[in-house]
């Protein structure tokens, strides 16, 4: 008999996911990592222009220090108004937001510009400030301004365009995999159906439904990531589908009331595990034995193992499928996640357990 997990059934409508990379190009200059870089990239750049003059009136550290002051503060200035206004420009298209961004950029290099000059001149004698040096300076700063802007906004579009490219790859990876695994999953459940059908006809119309259902909600699912209390839904229903073949030689086990039940998962993760669990192992078992399906969340990380008990003796052929389902749900974790999505399998006597970890994230607003 099975004990499912409480809000299992209570709402299972599908529910999309928004793309993982921002659809523009340009980075959230308000993210504190990013404004880090930038600090980091601009000591960077006055390093470079305090090393490039060959003679200098002071010592090589004043002269960074002055370089650094000035290039930090246009840095940090320009990081701010594009911060301000990524909102607005994300509403233009690629080619006027770049040259917006652009003329933000040698807009800002010129008014810092500006007052540093009007402030060293008042702070200054007037020679120190006069008209060919302000025509050097000023001239000097739009050209790196220039060049430096320049190079960032193609940089942050070809990443911008790479990341887009490797999230389709991966997408239409991960939906490659998933074709791979439906019809292995059809197939097992339209035999459980037809052998049910002549002896148990109305077990066999309920488990017809079932299956109908648990088609129904994967088929509307359009996104490769659906909520964890989904993925347990369509494990539920393909367990009644088992329990109706195998009687009172299935048992499984619940304790993931821990869990988050508005993660993400990747679709159809859980339930070809089920699959192998059963036809792996209990199926092969005179008596049957017990899931056990449990879970925790601990540092908004995921872990959930399947522990099922196999005979010490497993075809070969089967022991061979079971590795290709596992490689499959393994290749698509690593997919959406990462080195932080992992497949973890161990058998101990006849004992295989199965530990999946992936990292909390909820559906995006």
């Amino acid at each position: 008999m099975n004990h499912l997990p409480p809000d299992s059934a209570k709402d299972s409508s599908p529910n999309k996911t928004t793309p993982i990379v921002d659809d523009f190009f340009l980075p959230d200059f308000c993210n504190v990592q990013m404004v880090l870089a930038v600090i980091l990239i601009a000591e960077l750049l006055s390093i470079i222009l305090m090393l490039a003059p060959m003679d200098t009136k002071g010592t090589r550290w004043e002269e960074l220090g002055v370089i650094s002051l000035f290039v930090q503060w246009v840095a940090l200035i320009s990081t701010g108004v594009l911060c301000v206004t990524r909102p607005w420009l994300k509403k233009l298209n690629d080619t006027f937001a770049a040259t917006t961004s652009y003329l933000i950029l040698i807009s800002t290099t010129t008014i810092v510009s500006e007052i540093t000059y009007w402030t060293v001149r008042w702070l200054t004698v007037a020679e120190t400030a006069r008209i060919d040096w302000y025509s050097d300076f000023l001239l000097r700063n739009l050209g790196i301004s220039a060049i430096v802007s320049a190079v960032a906004l193609r940089y942050f579009y070809v990443q911008h365009q790479w990341a887009q490219n490797l999230e389709a790859k991966s997408q239409a990876r991960i939906q490659a995999l998933q074709s791979r695994i439906r019809p292995h999953f059809l197939f097992n459940s339209l035999n459980t159906i037809a052998s049910l059908t002549r002896t148990q006809p109305a077990v066999a119309e309920e488990a017809t439904q079932d299956l109908a259902d648990l088609f129904r909600g994967t088929l509307a699912e359009t996104s490769y990531e659906v909520r964890l209390i989904d993925e347990w839904e369509l494990a539920r229903r393909y367990l009644h589908i088992e329990e109706l073949r195998m009687g009172d030689r299935l048992t499984v086990q619940w304790h993931v009331d821990d869990l988050p039940n508005d993660a993400l998962i990747p679709q159809l993760t859980l339930q070809p595990l089920l699959e192998n669990a059963i036809y792996h192992g209990l199926e092969h078992m005179l008596d049957g034995g017990t899931i056990h399906i449990s879970g925790q969340l601990e540092n908004e990380l995921i872990t959930i193992n399947i522990v099922n008990p196999v005979p010490e003796y497993t075809k070969a052929s089967h022991r061979k499928g079971k590795q290709m389902a596992q490689e499959n749900i393994k290749q698509r974790l690593s997919a959406v996640y990462g080195n932080k999505g992992k497949l973890i399998a161990q058998q101990t006597g006849n004992r295989y357990q199965l530990t999946i970890q992936f990292p909390y994230t909820q559906v995006r607003k």
